[in-house]
């Protein structure tokens, strides 16, 4: 069982990248790179064509497996951004991670993105958690998972060799559970 290959949004489309869409997405990173470069390890100095298609690739390869369901946030049909499901914070578990080019931030189109990754994980057989993680520096990112009711389980300490120019190393754990059925109410009880 797979996710939702399309998910519209009121002010998005989140739907599957395909392998057609390297130009457009080596034109966006590279024209995000410097909004990319301080928080994202594989924003280097250069993105070539290359890279695009490989990620496109491996975004193919890792949806049929059901490693991780990676997609294009688009509006107007261009893509502005990239919203995934990643499975690589145990069983039972999957993380969102998302990314936006500066043109696009502080709309909420990372926190309506995520908020429709969580409803498709939680229809996914065995995922019993989501959860976001940032760096503490990443305040911008932070709010995503504030603002979905996700609870802080950890700030990872002592901090690891930041990968990236704008990070300190410490890594911030959001996670929200799968709700429970409700709790039977002391009338179904019989008191």
């Amino acid at each position: 069982m797979h996710p939702a290959d399309v998910i519209t949004l009121e002010s998005a489309v989140l739907r599957r990248w395909r392998p057609d869409d390297a130009a457009e997405l080596h034109r966006v990173v590279t024209d995000a790179l410097p909004h990319l470069r301080p928080w994202m390890p594989w924003a280097a100095d250069d993105y070539p064509p290359a890279t695009a298609e490989h990620f496109l690739d491996l975004c193919q390869r890792n949806w049929r497996s059901g490693e991780s369901y990676a997609y294009a946030i688009t509006v107007d049909d261009a893509i502005v951004g990239c919203a995934a499901l990643e499975r690589r914070i145990g069983p039972g578990g999957l993380e969102i991670g998302y990314w936006l080019h500066p043109d696009h931030t502080g709309r909420g189109l990372a926190t309506t993105s995520a908020a429709a990754l969580i409803g498709q994980a939680f229809t996914l057989p065995g995922i019993d958690r989501v959860e976001i993680w940032h760096d503490a520096a990443n305040t911008a990112s932070q709010g995503v998972p504030q603002r979905l009711g996700f609870t802080c389980v950890e700030r990872r300490t002592p901090p690891r060799d930041p990968t990236t120019p704008a990070e300190i190393g410490i890594d911030v754990v959001w996670r929200l559970t799968r709700p429970g059925p409700p709790a039977p109410s002391a009338a179904a009880a019989g008191a």
